[in-house]
């Protein structure tokens, strides 16, 4: 069995003395994993990098085997991200997620062209981490969606009005509206307005904070509980991040009143 394609790295891990094992976000073929050859050698740990765009060549003697990678650089992100924390723990955050959500081998094209423009947004200089925080909640939502865990987000769950929605219900992930929400608030995980079709309000810490609430929610209700699996770390550093960027925030605008 032999194919070629083009993925971006996800992970990459030693194997043996200088061998790796990589797993890549495909563009055909899913979420795959190989062996390179030497992938540990100084000029391979350059290429194998999380992020970069690489042309693959993967063959095994039987389909179901790990199978070994020949690897060539397309494109690597690295020097528009690197030198900042905030695109670096995004770019970690959404590398770690595709990898503890997706299926191997199951074929999604549409989410390889989100984490491609995704990372295509990194590298663009000027984004505040809330915009880039709000483009992994909308990454993260169309992981449920292509699993079969897809938010209805487009009317309310109890009345079936289409304005006003503000909560998503835990149990049936569907919009609820204000007014029949209220009642029972302390129940109702919030909705970031960036995930309705005509977003009213620019995206700023708290809805991103409120968006990775809502995905993180059914993410590990749905996959990463059922297989013992946390939270990663990475996406942990992001929140982190939001929290602590939006009192400093805080603390500036009462300084200026």
């Amino acid at each position: 069995m032999d194919w070629i394609d083009e993925g971006i790295v996800l992970n990459v891990s030693k194997h043996g003395e200088n061998d790796a094992l990589l797993e890549c976000m495909t563009s055909a073929h899913g979420r795959h994993r190989g062996f390179v050859k030497s992938g540990m050698s100084k000029r391979q740990k350059a290429i194998l990098q999380p992020g970069n765009l690489l042309k693959l060549s993967w063959r095994s003697r039987i389909e179901e085997n790990l199978g070994h990678f020949r690897v060539d650089p397309i494109h690597s992100p690295l020097g528009g991200i690197l030198s900042n924390r905030a695109t670096l723990n995004c770019l970690s955050a959404i590398v770690s997620v595709y990898g503890s959500t997706l299926p191997e081998r199951e074929t999604h094209p549409e989410l390889y062209l989100a984490l491609q423009a995704y990372i295509n947004l990194l590298e663009e200089e000027g984004h505040g981490l809330a915009i880039l925080g709000a483009g992994i909640v909308k990454l993260e939502a169309g992981i449920l969606s292509a699993l079969g865990y897809g938010l209805n987000l487009e009317e309310c769950a109890a009345t079936g009005v289409k304005d006003d929605l503000i909560y998503v219900s835990p149990k049936s992930a569907q919009a609820v509206s204000k007014a029949a929400g209220d009642p029972y608030k302390a129940k109702m995980l919030p909705l970031p307005t960036f995930l309705l079709e005509n977003p009213a309000n620019p995206i700023t810490h708290k809805e991103t904070l409120n968006g990775l609430t809502l995905t993180g929610y059914f993410l590990d209700r749905y996959i990463w509980a059922v297989y013992k699996k946390g939270q990663p770390s990475a996406r942990e550093r992001v929140i982190h991040q939001l929290g602590q960027q939006m009192r400093e925030n805080k603390t500036v605008g009462e300084g200026q009143t």
